[in-house]
């Protein structure tokens, strides 16, 4: 999971396709969301910001004093916690804080709004400081003395070691094994990577090529695009919506920490090295192809398990749990990396199983990959539900 330098270039495009905003919480979820994509962040510390920022908007609302302006508690904590996490953005942010404060008249209700988003802000940040973002890396690439491996460190090997916002410790979901090489069910699933991920795949169709095309873009705004279909449904409240994305980011980054864990854990071969090494497995199902890529750059980090598949389980898991007796509104969301392009689904497993669908499309992951972090991300995303919903909610979503 990366941000193409041609992904970042396209953030103009993006506010381009952003539809009427529901209130305060979605507006600026949408704005956050632009300039993450303007800074270039990779998606684990993307993701991580955004659990901060939305659980900062939460706090300040759940909290404020009566009568205090929302607007300007939202503005406030937003203002405060990417100032400190985005400050390559401070002038944009500064600017949208100061336009957002001048639309609300001045007075105490503006004043006590204020300072329930600084303080809440505040309060987050200090207790996120020392969550492990930061810790040293000490990844060991597996090799032989003498041989040659690529140097490029992976993607953030220290995320394992951070502090977890619903789990009760970052392995609490750990995949099981991936299948022996031996196996058929190894052989099976190298065979489909192998044919439909490929760059040249010939069975591989115009819509499925556009789905993996479309899924490239891994950064908050993807998801959130779905989680703001539901916040913008008609007789919803602020302090609904910022219960949402909180929830919603919450899941999202423990689902990063739990997949991370296991990535490292069982540090799997992505499909170009496995299918340039096909006559190596020791599986007579599998054969090499020495010069095959697929359709998209293999992200820098292990295999094992899906990324994408845990983050759109995480969230769509949450999104029953909203929903629950109600409608589930049509969801949509846009992809930079299509070139603003818009897809949308009718039921929440639909788009949970596009994204896990797309990453074999991409050829970058085997559908082993992606049945196991759907799993986790089912089960990541319980544990948000349980702490924002209750266990009530969570026996009705598992149903």
């Amino acid at each position: 999971m990366k941000t193409l330098s041609r992904i970042a270039l396209a953030a103009s495009l993006l506010a381009t396709f952003h539809g009427a905003q529901a209130d305060a919480v979605t507006d600026w979820n949408t704005r956050t969301g632009d300039w993450m994509i303007e800074a270039r962040l990779g998606t684990p510390p993307a993701i991580r910001i955004s659990a901060i920022v939305q659980t900062a908007v939460f706090d300040a609302l759940n909290n404020r004093a009566p009568g205090a302006s929302a607007d300007a508690a939202v503005a406030a904590a937003h203002r405060a916690t990417l100032a400190k996490l985005m400050p390559a953005q401070e002038a944009a942010v500064g600017t949208a804080y100061q336009a957002a404060l001048a639309a609300i008249a001045d007075g105490p209700a503006k004043v006590a709004g204020i300072e329930a988003g600084e303080k809440a802000a505040a309060a987050v940040l200090a207790a996120r400081a020392d969550d492990g973002a930061t810790a040293a890396e000490r990844y060991r690439p597996a090799t032989a003395p003498g041989a040659y491996v690529p140097t490029a460190v992976p993607a953030v090997p220290q995320w394992p070691q951070r502090k977890t916002w619903v789990l009760a410790k970052p392995d609490q979901f750990r995949a099981p094994p991936p299948p022996a090489l031996t196996s058929p069910e190894w052989a099976r699933d190298f065979n489909e990577v192998k044919t439909f991920g490929s760059r040249t795949s010939t069975v591989r169709n115009a819509e499925q090529t556009e789905i993996g095309r479309f899924w490239e873009f891994s950064l908050p705004p993807i998801y959130n695009g779905v989680v703001r279909s539901v916040a913008q449904a008609p007789g919803r409240d602020v302090l609904q919506n910022a219960r949402l994305f909180a929830a919603a980011a919450q899941a999202m980054d423990d689902a990063m920490i739990a997949v991370w864990d296991s990535k490292y854990h069982y540090n799997f071969w992505r499909p170009i090295t496995a299918i340039r090494n096909g006559d190596a497995d020791g599986n007579d199902a599998t054969e090499r192809d020495a010069g095959w890529a697929p359709l998209i750059d293999a992200p820098l980090h292990p295999e094992y398990p899906s990324a994408h598949s845990i983050l759109a389980a995480a969230v769509g898991t949450v999104l029953k749990a909203e929903t629950l007796g109600a409608a589930v509104p049509a969801l949509s969301t846009t992809s930079p990396s299509a070139k603003g392009v818009t897809r949308r689904w009718t039921r929440i497993d639909d788009f949970m199983n596009e994204v896990a669908q797309a990453r074999v499309y991409e050829g970058i992951h085997y559908r082993f990959s992606t049945d196991a972090g759907l799993a986790m991300g089912r089960k990541v995303g319980e544990a948000a539900v349980r702490k924002h919903f209750g266990a009530a909610a969570v026996a009705a979503v598992a149903q």
